[in-house]
């Protein structure tokens, strides 16, 4: 049996902070290419710009995209206890179920984008503890999920989606960044699954609750996700840092994975430097977010599902980057005159 890559937060820490950076030349001969098909210079937009940060990660100044991944986790959380959310914690394991079969939004977009799509429950049985009592989560417990995540990416992956599935989680999100980014309860919390303007008064003494319970978190990415995560955002932090070390694209999903990366770009500054963002959702504070770790959403559709939904939309966007910039003639190519 071999041997687990990391078995406490520290060695994680270390795997994330030696990982690579983007391959230089490839980024420059893709510029070189960008630069010689057949188009005015800058008219195909951030398209443009995808494709040759593509190309840093792939190291291949004419990338390819031809292996997507999607991810999802699911787990359940403690604080769910607390009334929290719209609907009960049983969900989870039904929708699933839903995922297996096939039934999901996610299996729709992940076939449409011509992506894998795997599945990972995370012992439903066993919610994580109620974090306005303590931590929600043990080292051993946070480390476990952060490893599920890790060995989730598939060999040969050349673009990874973390999507969720966990009733509780937009708490467990908005507490995060308020553990990370500060300001007030009420500036993180959101509908999640449809609560009403009582439930978003609860949802904010719950995280308020939360951190005064666990003092440590302020401002320490891993120690946040270890006592204010769920297991299944860990599992996507954990994914997201095995891409990094693997030097595979990821695109960020909505409020939770977007939290879920968070906490590893405040434990390893430039740790999301291999993540776009693949839209703003429609939980408020999404936004504020993504502006807290510079990243601009490639798209606005209204979307508040999670499960990975809208980064699954968002692979097309890239692949169409991809295709334009290592299927397009160039100028000499195609015989057009550049001057």
């Amino acid at each position: 049996m071999s041997q687990q890559p990391f078995s406490t937060l520290a060695e994680f820490k270390a795997l994330l902070e030696a990982a690579n950076g983007p391959d230089a030349a490839a980024i420059q001969a893709a510029q070189e290419r960008n630069g010689q098909l057949t188009k005015p210079p800058g008219a195909l937009g951030r398209l443009e710009e995808l494709a040759i940060w593509v190309a840093g990660w792939q190291g291949n100044g004419r990338p390819e995209l031809n292996a997507p991944q999607v991810v999802v986790f699911a787990g359940n959380h403690g604080v769910t206890a607390q009334g929290v959310s719209a609907f009960p914690a049983e969900v989870t394991e039904q929708m699933v179920l839903n995922f297996q079969h096939g039934g999901a939004a996610i299996n729709q977009l992940s076939k449409a984008a011509g992506a894998q799509m795997d599945v990972h429950a995370l012992e439903l049985d066993r919610p994580t503890q109620d974090f306005t009592q303590g931590p929600a989560m043990s080292e051993d417990e946070v480390v476990s999920a952060l490893l599920v995540g890790w060995n989730a990416v598939s060999e040969g992956a050349d673009l990874l989606v973390t999507g969720e599935m966990g009733i509780g989680n937009t708490t467990s999100a908005a507490a995060l960044f308020l553990a990370l980014y500060g300001g007030e309860a009420e500036d993180w919390v959101g509908r999640g699954t449809g609560v009403d303007d009582d439930g978003l008064v609860l949802k904010a003494r719950v995280i308020r609750e939360g951190l005064a319970a666990n003092p440590a978190v302020s401002g320490n990415g891993l120690e946040a996700l270890r006592c204010l995560g769920g297991r299944e955002v860990a599992a996507m932090a954990g994914a997201m840092a095995r891409a990094r070390v693997l030097g595979v694209p990821v695109i960020l999903d909505g409020f939770i994975s977007t939290a879920a990366a968070a906490c590893l770009q405040d434990s390893v500054p430039g740790s999301l430097d291999h993540t776009v963002a693949g839209h703003v959702s429609a939980e408020l504070a999404h936004a504020n977010a993504l502006d807290r770790l510079g990243k601009e959403p490639l798209l606005s559709l209204g979307m508040r599902l999670g499960e990975g939904s809208g980064a699954g939309v968002a692979i097309n966007i890239l692949k169409a980057a991809i295709a334009c910039h290592s299927g397009m003639a160039t100028f000499a190519e195609a015989g057009v005159s550049d001057g």
